[in-house]
């Protein structure tokens, strides 16, 4: 390779590097910015640092934490905020780049569902209903908290609690949960809340039988067939 032909091409790759850093908006940038960010397209050391990329130090200079869902950038009210309860204040760190993106060439921001419920402190874990609408169906509408019951944080859907592992709602009991889950507490369950059903009429009924052990329906009666019976009914030490 002659030396003039070095000398361009370094020439040609010094002219780049100038021009990457004093236009890196025109240069590098992977596409326009959303609206909200428009001034700033001229801008890039605005929100990166050189060579390292998007850093959050850089966001919050404009976007103050404690202010976040509540104030816009200018100090004005939020007219409309994403959720009844601003929760970026109660984050463990202040890492908006593992949430938030820019640049429409690359995503507007990260898909729904991103979100790392990890950066959450532990006492607003379990507050989902302050940033999650509730659902509208039927099911959902008879309950109320506690949402860990059935789903996790990695993965809403599908939910991880199968009732019929425990008791199959058929027939007659194909009921409220309530009348089964007091309290919507759906770690206990009872069996009084039905007209048949009493402590004593269920005692008659099983010592009649030769059933001691009975504080535990489901682990016996998995459905609304009162015959079903099954192991274990008869001991005598256990009744879990």
């Amino acid at each position: 390779m002659s030396r003039t032909l070095k000398f361009v091409l370094a020439a040609n790759l010094l002219a780049l590097a100038v021009l990457a850093f004093a236009y890196p908006h025109l240069m590098v940038a992977p596409g326009k910015l959303i609206p909200g960010h428009k001034q700033l397209e001229p801008d890039c050391f605005a929100c990166h640092a050189p060579l390292l990329g998007a850093a959050s130090e850089r966001c919050i200079t404009c976007h103050k934490t404690a202010d976040i869902g509540r104030l816009t950038t200018k100090g004005l009210p939020v007219r409309k905020p994403l959720t009844s309860t601003p929760f970026h204040q109660k984050l463990v760190n202040t890492d908006c780049v593992a949430c938030h993106s820019d640049h429409s060439g690359v995503k507007r921001f990260r898909e729904q569902g991103r979100f790392n419920h990890a950066l959450l402190q532990k006492e607003t874990l379990s507050q989902c209903q302050s940033c999650h609408k509730l659902p509208a169906d039927s099911l959902h509408r008879q309950i109320s908290g506690n949402c860990s019951q059935c789903h996790n944080q990695n993965k809403w859907t599908p939910a991880t609690f199968d009732h019929d592992k425990y008791f199959v709602l058929d027939r007659d009991h194909n009921a409220r949960c309530v009348t089964c889950h007091e309290g919507s507490n759906y770690s206990r369950y009872t069996c009084y809340g039905c007209h048949e059903h009493s402590p004593s009429s269920i005692r008659r009924e099983h010592i009649e039988e030769g059933i001691r052990n009975f504080n535990n329906c489901v682990k016996c009666h998995r459905s609304a067939d009162e015959h079903e019976g099954g192991k274990g009914g008869r001991g005598e030490g256990d009744d879990d």
